[in-house]
Formats: structure tokens, sequence, C-alpha cells
């Protein structure tokens, strides 16, 4: 790995520090010309460091997910355009699992469209997005909430979504490999990934195009147990190839 200069450090730490970096933000407080963070922003993706999104760039990390809140402030064009995506893929009247994740969440504020929909979810952030609408019918399972994002999860969480049969489950994910290995950052999650995806008639991944490449410890499932991926118009033309090579659906918004 190179070198990395005093300025392209300081914006490494501080990306480890809030999780990610904004290129305007970083260019006032360095004293520099925009077109300089983007040269170390693309420097320091390309050196595996952090992943870059519309406006600057996340930290990277095989061990641990960035915080909430500053997942919540990142990449919402690129969420909303999934997210429009999914939500014209779902007819009213249809079942629907909604799996943790802010790119989840977007899909189901996209949902407040749609009419007579029953959805299983185990998002607290997916149940106070959908509560107010009366026609639509909410089951959250059941187990330990994880404080820092209001998932639930566990066995007891897995034992509950395995009872239902839906007709889409949509998945959220850390990251996926170049093999297609879909990645999370604690292997206590394969069961529950599995749970998700075996009840839905038809699979759908959620992902970001920063999610592609993107490393993390534990194999949780393969995107071969899918079929389709809903990404944005970001996803590069490597990624695009690679996806279909097995055989799965790919769609964004430039397609």
């Amino acid at each position: 790995m190179s070198t990395l200069n005093p300025r392209q450090q300081f914006i490494c730490n501080l990306a480890r520090e809030r999780g990610f970096v904004m290129i305007d933000a970083l260019a006032a407080e360095l004293s520099v010309t925009t077109q300089t963070i983007r040269r170390d922003l693309t420097f320091l993706c390309d050196q595996g460091m952090l992943s870059r999104f519309h406006g600057g760039a996340a930290y990277r990390s095989s061990v641990e997910n960035m915080a909430y809140e500053a997942r919540l402030g990142t990449l919402s064009t690129e969420k909303e355009q999934i997210a429009r995506i999914v939500a014209s893929r779902i007819p009213d009247d249809s079942s629907v699992f909604i799996d943790i994740g802010t790119t989840c969440e977007a899909v189901s504020r996209a949902l407040l469209e749609k009419r007579g929909l029953r959805v299983v979810t185990n998002n607290l952030h997916v149940i106070s997005a959908l509560a107010g609408k009366s026609d639509i019918e909410l089951a959250i399972a059941g187990g330990d909430i994880r404080q820092r994002d209001l998932a639930v999860v566990g066995a007891a969480a897995t034992s509950f979504i395995s009872k239902f049969e839906v007709d889409v489950s949509l998945l959220g994910v850390v990251g996926i490999s170049e093999s297609g290995d879909i990645l999370d950052f604690s292997a206590n999650e394969e069961l529950l990934t599995q749970a998700i995806i075996s009840i839905g008639r038809k699979k759908i991944i959620v992902a970001d195009h920063t999610k592609f490449g993107r490393p993390a410890l534990a194999k949780v499932a393969h995107i071969r147990q899918v079929n389709t991926i809903v990404s944005d118009s970001a996803l590069s033309p490597s990624w695009r190839a690679r996806i279909r090579q097995h055989d799965v659906e790919l769609a964004t918004e430039d397609r």
C-alpha cells in the first residue's frame, strides 16, 4: 500500500471517526480545492481504505459498520433510486419482508404509495415509517433489539421470520465480494439471512454501489440465491457484468 501524505492521513482518520467525509466540507476545512479533495478520495478508494459515494466517501472496515446516523445521512440520492425501482416492482395487495438497513428503510417509505400491503420486518424503523397507513398490515419479529440501529436479531427473530412465506423478500447487505458472496460483520447473521431469503417467492437484494467489493468478515449467503439485485446508476460496468455472470437480474434506473 502506498504511503499517505499528511492530508490524506487526516482525511482517512476523519472518515474512520465519523464514518464518512464530504468533499465540500473537507475542502473548506483543509483550505484546498474540491479537485484536490477528489484526487485524494480517489487515491484512498483505490487503496481500499474508503468507498466513494456522490459528494464524499465512507470509511471501509471489515469488522464493523459505520454508525447508523452516519449511514442514514449518506447516499440518499442513490437509496431513493433503489427505492423507486423496488416500489415499482411490488404490486398492491402483496406481502413483503423488509430487512434491516437504511436502504431497506428508504424502500419502506416508497411503499407508502401502495395499497393493501402485508409487511413483515425485523426493523423498528420500518414499523415507524409504515405505522401511520391504515391499509398496511404489519408484523414485527420478536427477539433481541440491537440498540445502535433498532434491528431485531437473534434466534427468536430467526424463528419468527421462518414461519412466513411472502411474495417478496427484500434483503439488505453489508457487502458483496467479487465471487458473489454476501458478506456480514458476524457469522451469527447467517441463519437470519438464510431465513429471510427462504421465505420469499421472489428475493431481491437492495445495495448501493459502495456495497460491491466492500470487505467484511463473514460469508452469510451468495447472490445466486436471489432473483434480482437493485442498485443505483453509479454501479461500475465491471460489477454489472460480474452480477450477470451469476445469472442474477440487475435493475438500475439507467438500463
